[in-house]
C-alpha cells in the first residue's frame, strides 16, 4: 500500500468519525426534544397543574377556624 492510498483511507476514517459525532449529537438532540414534548403533553412536572381546575379549586385552606 502505498503511502497516498495510507493518507487518504486515514482522512477517510477521521471523517467518518466526525460524521458519526454529529449524527449521534443530533440523534440525542431529537430525543430530548421529544421527551420534553411527552411530558409537557401529560403534565410531567413536579408539582400537579391547577390550570384546568374551576376557580377557587386548588388554594389554600384555613382549618384554623
Amino acid at each position: 500500500m502505498d503511502t497516498m492510498s495510507m493518507v487518504s483511507s486515514l482522512l477517510a476514517m477521521q471523517a467518518g468519525g466526525l460524521q458519526q459525532q454529529i449524527a449521534t449529537s443530533i440523534i440525542k438532540s431529537n430525543a430530548d426534544a421529544e421527551k420534553f414534548a411527552v411530558q409537557t403533553l401529560l403534565g410531567g412536572q413536579t408539582a400537579p397543574s391547577t390550570a384546568n381546575l374551576g376557580a377557587g379549586v386548588g388554594g389554600n385552606l384555613n382549618i384554623t377556624a
